[in-house]
């Protein structure tokens, strides 16, 4: 996975690919925005920002509160949606 988190571009591909499998799988917008909530609380502790827009992506997170971040998730969601 370091591979998919160094370069932004492949990662928001790998996240919309996820997005997508998660659909036809039958998730719901609400349980795939909870799920990337998750991944974002995790990427938050565990990892560091390989490149700017992660370091953009973790300060708007860290400045945000739970609802705050919960928004992130779903705006990156529907922003890998769109692409």
């Amino acid at each position: 996975m370091s591979s998919v988190l160094t370069d932004f571009k492949t990662w928001k591909s790998f996240l919309g690919e996820r997005v997508k499998e998660a659909k036809k799988a039958g998730m719901s917008e609400e349980t795939i925005s909870k799920l990337a909530f998750e991944i974002g609380e995790f990427l938050d502790r565990r990892v560091d920002p390989k490149n700017d827009e992660q370091q953009v992506l973790k300060e708007l997170w860290d400045v945000g509160d739970e609802e705050d971040r919960r928004t992130i998730a779903r705006l990156m969601v529907k922003w890998v949606e769109k692409s």
